[in-house]
């Protein structure tokens, strides 16, 4: 089986795991408020901070990478107080790979979590406010137990897009074999070279198989949500 690739296409598929693991985790609590903000709160702005969310889904991917790279970058409005205060740099690394991917995949994942809290009958999160639990307290005990299911599968969703995610990460951080060489930026190396096609082709079917398992995850859990919700 190792040698069915090379070190450096391992090293892709390796990477890629750890960008989309990371851009998943680190998003998921921001991912989560804004859901929950938009599904129930009332503000003004709403209407742009949904438009904001869903953003990258619009712009061509080179144009967010692009935005990323004139923000992050080690010149960028915030790249360069990072640098220079706290010695991180997103421009060119992996983590500027996870911080691509991250807001590529945010608007499904808010999407996913924001319907799981629109399904949940409010009356539920008043009763238990009127016992005297906190706002806090309700969420953690009523609303997030309901939601659980849609939150793992908008963090699945999120996992299967930041596994995909070519435009935005590859103009933000480059593609470097065995630093910011992800999947999809591999497959694309492999086919600007003679005779790279059937090197591609391997990487092609870890794809597919990675992106379709996760979207039957997917499925299962949404399906587990419409069981939850109707009390079956």
């Amino acid at each position: 089986m190792t040698d069915w690739l090379s070190p450096d296409e391992w090293r892709a598929v390796a990477l890629s795991l750890r960008v989309s693991f990371w851009a998943t985790l680190a998003s998921l609590p921001l991912g989560l408020l804004v859901a929950y903000a938009l599904a129930r709160w009332q503000f003004r702005g709403k209407h742009l901070l949904n438009g904001l969310v869903h953003l990258p889904l619009i712009l061509p991917p080179v144009v967010t990478g692009y935005l990323l790279l004139m923000t992050f970058g080690r010149r960028g409005g915030i790249g360069q107080y990072l640098d220079q205060w706290f010695g991180i740099v997103l421009a060119f690394r992996w983590t500027g790979a996870a911080l691509a991917a991250a807001v590529m995949a945010f608007p499904l994942m808010v999407r996913a979590m924001r319907l799981a809290i629109e399904a949940v009958d409010p009356k539920l999160e008043q009763a238990a406010a009127t016992l005297g639990a906190s706002r806090p307290w309700v969420f953690a005990t009523v609303t997030l137990p309901l939601i659980l299911p849609g939150v793992i599968a908008g963090a699945i969703l999120a996992f299967a897009k930041a596994m995909g995610e070519f435009g935005a990460t590859i103009t933000f951080v480059s593609n470097i074999p065995g630093q910011t060489q992800t999947l999809p930026s591999a497959i694309y190396a492999f086919l600007q070279v003679p005779g790279g096609e059937a090197n591609a082709a391997r990487l092609v079917w870890i794809a597919i198989v990675i992106a379709m398992a996760a979207l039957l995850l997917s499925e299962w859990v949404a399906r587990a949500v419409a069981r939850r919700i109707s009390g079956q």
